[in-house]
């Protein structure tokens, strides 16, 4: 039934602005990324096939992990997709309090984005940075290493640590 929404309801999707230009930009420094979400596979690829966006080499949905989001295994199996050690250094993008803080408990930077909650939904779930959308994001630099630099542009909080 899920693989059904994208295509019932495709036309009425609209994707986080900037998200299809940030996603370039990753893809041609060949960073490695995944999709970690609640959501399971059919209703994943079917909405990254109606939007017409990249599938990523990595996906963690429902169906990978024993409990979803808050829970932080979703984003430690990510890290292990994309052999990445615990504790590297990864920045996770969230629009849901419950991934926010399943981001955090797992050791990540999160970046919250006020596409789908309220200002003081994702507030309280303690991101590290809050932004109305993607298109205040822009990576700048890429090392050899698979190491980013994002700007920031119209961040609404950042904490100091």
């Amino acid at each position: 039934m899920e693989a059904l929404l994208p295509q019932k309801y495709g036309n009425e999707a609209i994707e986080i602005p900037g998200a299809r230009a940030l996603l370039e930009q990753i893809i041609a420094a060949n960073v490695p990324w995944a999709i970690v979400t609640s959501g399971s596979e059919p209703l994943v690829h079917g909405w990254l096939e109606v939007l017409k966006l990249p599938h990523p080499e990595h996906l963690v949905t429902a169906e990978s992990v024993e409990n979803g989001k808050p829970d932080p295994t979703c984003y430690k199996l990510g890290w292990s997709r994309l052999g990445l050690a615990a504790g590297a250094e990864v920045l996770v993008f969230e629009d849901s309090p419950a991934g926010i803080k399943a981001g955090k408990d797992a050791g990540c930077k999160v970046l919250g984005l006020l596409t789908s909650h309220t200002m003081e939904q994702v507030l309280a779930a303690e991101p590290d940075w809050v932004v109305v959308d993607l298109r205040s994001v822009k990576m700048v630099a890429c090392g050899k290493d698979g190491q980013v630099t994002l700007q920031f542009s119209n961040a609404l909080i950042a904490k100091v640590q």
